[in-house]
């Protein structure tokens, strides 16, 4: 199985950086990645510095997958993650628009967490359930260069907690190969990533990788043994709703028969939200597969 390292850290999904990995459709690989704090955070009395290292979210990668060419799609299929180093680390970022009501006088909050027996050992007697997944995954771009920043259509730092072990995440390709990067893992992460910052944690990711062609389908979407689900990006979160379940729909009645308007009544009562950090606008738009998958005519 090869391994592709999490040096050199990147920041962008960079169609111009020299492959670190060539796969063929269908392959196993595992990745290291760092953390999303760029390893500044690793023992008791670290603080997280913008100023020595502003940038955040560093990816592994890029990932080429032979033959892949524009407008296929790259469907990663991620089987397992692991912490790389036992632990993970958070730090209490800036309230940004929580500042209205809390005020901005924050501590730093910085500290390291064990990972120890699939719980996370946060603070005093509360544990965490280690219910890892991956901030960050997306695919280069044909035009301009996205950051690990935002997210977009390629994909990038999506923060959507069912973006772990079980889930396919399908991506576009918009260059010949893909370029796939992956990173910024998280040992749990809260709906809408309050505070900018996840549990964040150094990884090995095992996925595997296999090209789609022609899909019938656009856009970022997960497929689970237990849900479907669709996502957008559209930086507001009323429209990214109604973007992220519109597409939704339109799955349903592609692969599964639905007629529309049905899809569409049922989801009134069954459909599911995800949220992605708060002020980014990301949501996934879910439904149980046992739904999806009986047709109600």
């Amino acid at each position: 199985m090869q391994l592709v390292p999490a040096l050199p850290l990147h920041y962008e999904f960079s169609r111009s950086v020299e492959p670190r990995c060539r796969v063929v459709s269908g392959e196993t690989i595992r990745v290291e990645s760092e953390d999303a704090l760029s390893g500044q955070i690793r023992r008791a009395g670290d603080r997280r510095d913008k100023t020595a290292m502003p940038f955040s979210n560093p990816v592994a990668g890029p990932i080429v997958v032979q033959g892949a060419e524009p407008g296929d799609e790259l469907a990663v299929t991620i089987l397992q993650i692991e912490p790389r180093d036992g632990q993970c680390a958070t730090y209490t970022g800036a309230p940004k628009q929580l500042g209205e009501w809390l005020g901005s006088d924050v501590p730093h909050g910085a500290h390291v967490c064990p990972i120890r027996d699939g719980q996370i050992v946060w603070k005093g007697d509360i544990n965490i359930p280690y219910q890892p997944m991956l901030g960050c995954i997306g695919t280069a771009s044909d035009w301009g260069t996205p950051t690990t920043g935002p997210a977009g259509p390629h994909g990038g730092n999506l923060d959507i907690v069912e973006v772990g072990p079980g889930s396919t995440i399908y991506l576009p390709v918009k260059v010949a190969g893909g370029y796939l990067y992956l990173g910024d893992a998280h040992a749990a992460m809260g709906h809408g990533e309050l505070s900018g910052t996840g549990l964040e944690m150094a990884a090995y990711s095992t996925v595997t990788i296999d090209l789609v062609r022609r899909p019938k389908r656009s856009g970022v979407r997960i497929s689970h043994p237990d849900f479907l689900m669709c996502v957008s990006t559209q930086g507001n979160h009323e429209r990214a709703i109604a973007e992220a379940y519109s597409r939704l729909i339109l799955w349903m009645e592609a692969d599964y028969g639905w007629n529309r308007w049905d899809a569409y009544d049922l989801l009134t009562h069954v459909g599911q939200l995800s949220i992605g950090y708060y002020g980014s606008g990301t949501v996934g738009a879910k439904i149980d597969r046992r739904y999806a998958e009986r047709n109600c005519r």
